[in-house]
């Protein structure tokens, strides 16, 4: 495992927009970059990155987190993989140390699938290349199609042999787990207490994702009479086949971005045979039909796009269908049709490069032209076909987001079909109010279902957690008696609101508290501490107590920190306002003027110097949070931290305009007093109800002194809150 003085020089180092900028296009917006967002089918920017406060967040899907948690996401790697791949990004020298028995049990089902698969693609290459099976029936089979070794090696293509149990014996022999083998589709359950292969006797082409890990295989069989011409694996945690990822995106990214375009295949082998041709800007399906998720991730790396198709019926069926979505994505769509009889892998085997590259220049057709072309074909003498084929044009029209594109096909469909562009614009424009209207019925269906899905998993009467532990804090806190009773899930909204103070202000000034050794200053996340020991209140959100546990335990290292963070910038503040003073001109001045300039610039370097450490710890533990290696904790602490709007400077040019840093004094007791409240509420409607039921043991005479006292409660706490409340 990474220590921890690597892991704090790997986050403080690594810039989220540099990182994010590897992968999606930013453009600066005030303070903050946004950008098309990578984890959803996203139109419109609604994906902002904070430089100041080192985090992505977007406003549409809601993902968010810091530069690691963008690799992890994005690259699907572990957390210490996404640390390894930062630290190489920025030349930091990793320090390990060994992990304990408890940290190895504590490893992710995605690391360890990850890690299996990697395993089984390097043990089938072996089997291909190293076994006498593998070169007689796999190695042959792939140089009979006209790969290379080179072309072999570079896509790690591999053999699982006709034994029935060879890589799930050798699996096991290793130490893997059978039920990860289960899982990942490798082999199958033979309910015996065994397994057995399930691409025995099949070549197999490994699936990669963008960072070049193994998540999925392909497995075509070598009988003619097998029932499956390919297996694939099942979906999982690391391989969804309808978004995850595209067959030879992995060898194909740097090609398509160098030269602004892709190609898209079908299957495996034209991948491979295109890429061995020249074409290494090449990706495929992997025989199902485009989705949202291939486009999304395709549309990272390029807006143009060539399909390649048989030049048969099917082909152009293939074609047809799948030109909409790709045009409504923004994709720049062309279409190319092979000779009949020719895929792109026989294609690319009868031809050399030269003669592929000019066919693709005399045959690549722009959508409209092939549409139109396909669509009239026959029915030039057919009114009804006619109108029924402007028609299908228009739909796919209607579907481009943006409008000088749509407006420039058109005046070319209008040429094509010989009628009127202001009456091709009119359908155009009804088309888009059908498709606008259709689109907000199913926003509103799947609203609908999120709604009631969140609304099921909703936690009920949760267990109170554990109180905190006095000596997590190092200022110590007399214990109250219990007014609380149980924090249960009813005041999440409440605590919800408290655990956002911690994260986004918990490590900054707020109050002087007196301890039994003096007045000393307290943070944002002491006083909470403070104020909910007197009271015995805890969180009853699991997530939010791990984060105020977190920041508790993080309170020494902070004050360390902030130590040495306020000696630096003092001294190298100090050293800029004496270089400043230093160089004031007195010629044609005054000693007054002069030393008014001095003070203006001791001034200035002093309000800097509290800047400068406000900054620090406001943002320390919002950075650590966010950066953090659990994953409930890191995404929590990422969608709170983060804030859409910020006011421009044209605001505060002329009058001051208080932040949330600025009223944090009032902000955090208020926060409290609302959580106490709510706690109180619920207190009361539990009494009213043992007395409503009248068979509790407890006596009704207690109940009732135990109901006024929590009304009294509530009548004080209404007083500091500031609302009005009228008890029974």
């Amino acid at each position: 495992m990474i220590d921890r003085n690597t892991v704090q020089q790997i986050i403080d180092t690594a810039d989220v927009v540099d990182v994010v900028s590897d992968f999606v296009t930013l453009r600066r917006r005030g303070a903050n970059w946004v950008g098309l967002c990578p984890f959803h089918n996203d139109r419109t920017p609604s994906f902002y990155v904070s430089r100041n406060k080192q985090i992505y967040k977007c406003f549409s899907c809601g993902e968010a987190g810091s530069a690691v948690g963008f690799v992890m996401k994005h690259e699907q790697m572990s957390y210490p993989d996404a640390l390894k791949y930062l630290a190489a990004k920025y030349h930091i020298e990793i320090k390990e140390r060994e992990l304990t028995d408890e940290e190895r049990t504590e490893q992710t089902e995605r690391e360890s699938m990850l890690i299996l698969n990697e395993w089984a693609c390097r043990w089938m290459e072996e089997q291909l290349w190293d076994t006498q099976d593998g070169q007689e029936i796999g190695l042959s089979y792939f140089r009979d199609r006209g790969f290379t070794d080179a072309t072999i090696r570079k896509f790690r293509l591999g053999y699982c042999p006709e034994d029935r149990t060879a890589l799930y014996k050798a699996a096991i022999g290793q130490g893997y787990n059978r039920e990860l083998l289960f899982k990942l589709g490798l082999c199958k359950d033979d309910q015996q207490g065994g397994g057995y292969d399930f691409y025995r006797g099949r070549v197999m082409f490994p699936i990669f994702n963008v960072a070049g890990k193994v998540i999925a295989f392909g497995g075509r069989t070598l009988k003619k009479d097998d029932h499956a011409k390919y297996f694939n694996s099942p979906d999982s945690i690391i391989y969804d086949k309808s978004s995850s990822t595209m067959y030879g995106l992995f060898q194909a990214k740097r090609a398509i971005a160098k030269q602004g375009k892709a190609f898209i295949v079908e299957g495996y082998a034209d991948v491979i045979s295109m890429h061995q041709a020249g074409f290494e800007n090449v990706i495929a399906s992997s025989g199902t039909a485009l989705t949202d998720g291939h486009i999304h991730l395709l549309h990272r790396f390029t807006e143009n796009v060539t399909e390649l198709f048989d030049g048969d019926a099917a082909g152009i069926r293939a074609a047809m269908k799948g030109i909409d979505k790709l045009l409504s994505h923004g994709l720049n769509i062309k279409v190319l049709l092979l000779p009949d009889g020719d895929d792109p892998d026989s294609y690319s085997r009868k031809h050399s490069s030269s003669e592929i590259q000019h066919y693709i220049d005399e045959h690549e057709s722009d959508f409209i032209q092939f549409k139109t072309r396909i669509l009239l074909d026959g029915v030039a003498n057919d009114p009804i076909k006619q109108s029924q084929a402007i028609g299908e044009v228009v739909r796919s029209i209607a579907v481009i987001p943006n409008e000088i594109t749509r407006s420039v096909y058109a005046k070319e469909c209008s040429r094509l079909f010989g009628v009127s562009e202001q009456m091709l614009l009119r359908e155009i424009k009804k088309q888009i109010d059908t498709n606008k209207e259709e689109a907000y019925k199913q926003h509103e269906r799947e609203e609908r279902r999120r709604a009631a899905q969140e609304a099921a998993s909703e936690p009920h009467d949760t267990p109170q957690p554990p109180q905190p532990d006095q000596a997590q804090s190092p200022h110590p806190v007399q214990q109250a008696p219990d007014l609380s009773q149980p924090t249960l899930s009813a005041t999440y909204r409440e605590e919800r609101i408290v655990i956002r103070l911690i994260i986004k202000y918990g490590m900054c000034y707020l109050c002087d508290t007196e301890y039994d050794d003096g007045i000393r200053p307290t943070t944002v996340v002491e006083h909470i501490y403070n104020e909910l020991s007197i009271d015995n209140i805890a969180f009853s959100d699991p997530t939010f107590a791990q984060i105020f546990d977190i920041a508790l335990h993080e309170l020494e290292a902070f004050y360390s920190a902030l130590a040495r963070m306020e000696q630096e910038t003092a001294v190298r503040n100090r050293e800029k306002c004496e270089r400043e003073i230093s160089e004031i001109d007195p010629v044609g001045k005054s000693v007054d003027i002069i030393e008014n300039e001095e003070k203006r610039i001791r001034s200035k370097y002093n309000l800097l110097n509290v800047d400068e450490v406000n900054d620090f710890r406001q943002l320390y533990l919002e950075r650590l949070l966010c950066s953090h290696a659990n994953d409930r904790v890191r995404e929590m602490s990422s969608r709170l931290a983060t804030d859409r709007y910020q006011l421009s400077k044209i605001h505060t040019l002329y009058t001051h305009v208080a932040s949330e840093f600025d009223r944090l004094a009032n902000l955090v007791p208020a926060a409290l007093n609302n959580w106490k409240n709510a706690i109180i509420g619920q207190r009361i409607e539990q009494v009213k109800q043992q007395l409503k039921q009248g068979n509790t043991t407890v006596n009704a005479a207690t109940l009732l002194q135990d109901l006024q006292e929590l009304y009294r409660v509530r009548t004080e706490l209404a007083k500091l809150i500031g609302d009005r409340v009228v008890n029974p």
